[in-house]
This record gives structure tokens, sequence and C-alpha cells, in this order.
């Protein structure tokens, strides 16, 4: 099933953007939601003629993920953990727990935003990359630090 996106949707495309996706996503979510348009030639015909809104929508969103960038780029935070004298944790450090040190500095994120390959499981410092919007990819340091 073809769609033509109402919003942004990090998995799928850019506002406006016409994508094919599985046809109980289209019918079940994206399009009940309000998420989605039907790609029939009567919705493309009336997105290129909201064409001009679309583009400041992705403007938009773009400068509101450039600021959000400017504010965590290279940011400092810190994680406590109980840990082996080894400097094994015990657990492993998630992006729920990075969202949530994220969020301790009033910064909202959300937890797919992160892109932490593997869990951390040893102290120490570490760059982890976010990201925000397509092509918007700051990174921050992480200290995994023993209680």
């Amino acid at each position: 099933m073809k769609v033509i996106l109402k919003e942004t949707i990090d998995t799928l495309g850019i506002i406006g953007s016409e994508v094919k996706v599985a046809d109980g996503y289209g019918r079940n979510y994206l399009l009940p939601q309000g998420k989605a348009l039907e790609a029939t030639p009567q919705n493309r015909k009336r997105i290129a003629q909201s064409k001009l809104k679309v583009d400041l929508q992705i403007a938009k969103e773009k400068q509101q993920a450039e600021e959000l960038a400017k504010r965590i780029d290279n940011l400092e935070c810190s994680i406590l953990v109980k840990a082996t004298d080894e400097k094994k944790l015990y657990g492993s450090v998630t992006t729920h727990d990075v969202v949530e040190a994220l969020a301790k500095q009033n910064i909202e994120v959300e937890r797919r935003m992160i892109l932490l390959k593997t869990p951390i499981k040893e102290l120490g410092t570490y760059k982890v990359p976010i990201r925000i919007y397509k092509g918007v990819e700051p990174e921050i340091n992480l200290n995994v630090i023993s209680e």
C-alpha cells in the first residue's frame, strides 16, 4: 500500500513523502491515526497544493532539531552504577538509562533516538550518538561511574 505522510515518522520518511508500507500497518495504524493519506491521485493533488506549507513544516522541524543538537553536542552525562572490582557492571546501561540521565539535565529525547548499538557493560567514558532528525546526530559523552 502506498501512502503520503502527513507528519514526519523517523522509520518511514519526512512529511509529504510518498512511501510504500505493509497493508495492515497503513490501514490499521497510519490512516486511522491521521498520520498518512492513501496515495490516490486526488490526495497527491491536495499535497501538491499544500507543498509550501509542507516545506515550511520541514524547515521548522529541522531548525528545532539543530537547536537541540547545539544544546546536547558534547554534553557530559554521568550514570552511577554498581560494578565489580574488575570494572564490570552488575547489569548494563541501556538507552532507557541514557534517556533518564538526559532528563535530569532538562533534555527530553525518546529512547529510539539514542543510537546505542549494544548495552554498556563496563565502566568508562563512551560517545553516544543521538539521532534527533534525519542527518542531525550530535554525540554526548557518557561517563559510566561506579557508586
